[in-house]
């Protein structure tokens, strides 16, 4: 049930965000996923995952259905967040003590942000607690005793809008960071392919066919390789050859690091059904830098996805 009849509890008219940065491979990448809910019933997610400060993917969908299937759910956390004695936030002196913690040993730091239209104003509250927004949980939840709180404000909102089965499109992976993004390469290639050193005192020198891979790609231009520190790090390389339709695109999805070795996915898309898009012979490629994992390297190929007309 929503709110009863009275004065607008804070943000009643407004948003709830909830964000989560996760640390990745010792804190060098992350994890950052963002729910953002209007009262209105309008959700959408977003996630990125980065390494070394740079992006690496992003992610972003929106609530399957009608908005408004959803703000009656928005009304009863609002409600909850405000006024329910073991659950809410706003009034707790003590959450309002700790403004900017520190999450170290691998804790997430999670944000639960409320903004209020009517009077224009935002509440936030910052916690750490183990695991993503899939799996977030308020055990081991700091670096106070009132954490729990803004932990499960943070749970209430995932299980209200993507559900409590949410999965993210990046579980598992290590991060990785994107080195560049096209929709044409002179490299060639029509298949995936990576890069890696062997491993020992020879590591430190490019892998063989790095070089002229590069040289092709840009197609006799001027730019310079990225610098990869190739006793640490690899590159791996998303490419599908020519394809014909504007809005074709390639993408490193996951890196994962597996029993016998590193598996990573490749995903294409294109234009959904009933769109109509131009005609035009592009090579979509996507570079990407992750830590060095271990070999052999082998590739997935994820399905072809669709995306809606005009994204």
């Amino acid at each position: 049930m929503g709110p009863g009849n009275g004065p607008l509890r804070f943000g009643q008219s407004g948003e709830i965000r909830v964000t989560v940065v996760l640390p990745l491979y010792l804190g060098a990448g992350e994890l950052q996923q963002v729910v953002i809910w209007r009262s209105d019933g309008a959700w959408k997610v977003y996630e990125e995952i980065g390494y070394q400060s740079v992006a690496g993917e992003q992610t972003l969908w929106s609530n399957p259905g009608l908005p408004f299937e959803y703000a009656s759910l928005y009304a009863s956390i609002i409600q909850k967040l405000n006024d329910d004695s073991g659950a809410k936030l706003l009034g707790v002196a003590e959450l309002d003590e700790i403004i900017n913690p520190e999450c170290t040993g691998g804790l997430s730091r999670v944000t639960v942000r409320i903004q209020d239209a009517s009077s224009g104003e935002v509440r936030e509250w910052t916690r750490c607690a183990p695991g993503s927004l899939a799996n977030l949980t308020t055990q081991g939840s700091g670096p106070d005793v009132v954490a729990s709180r803004v932990i499960q404000a943070a749970i209430f909102v995932r299980n209200s809008t993507v559900g409590p089965e949410f999965t993210s499109t990046y579980a598992g992976s290590l991060p990785f960071r994107t080195v560049e993004r096209s929709i044409r390469t002179g490299s060639g290639l029509v298949r995936p392919t990576d890069f890696r050193s062997p491993d020992g005192g020879e590591c430190g020198n490019p892998p063989g066919g790095w070089t002229d891979f590069w040289d092709a790609h840009v197609e006799g231009g001027e730019r310079s390789p990225p610098e990869v520190d190739w006793c640490t790090e690899m590159v791996l390389v998303a490419a599908v050859g020519e394809r014909h339709e504007v809005g074709d695109s390639v993408e490193v999805r996951r890196v994962l690091s597996i029993s016998d070795g590193t598996r990573y996915e490749v995903a294409e898309r294109g234009p959904g059904d009933f769109c109509a898009p131009a005609r035009r012979t592009t090579t979509p490629i996507h570079i990407v830098l992750a830590p060095k994992s271990r070999e052999p390297i082998t590739v997935t190929i994820l399905p072809p996805e669709r995306v809606p007309c005009g994204t």
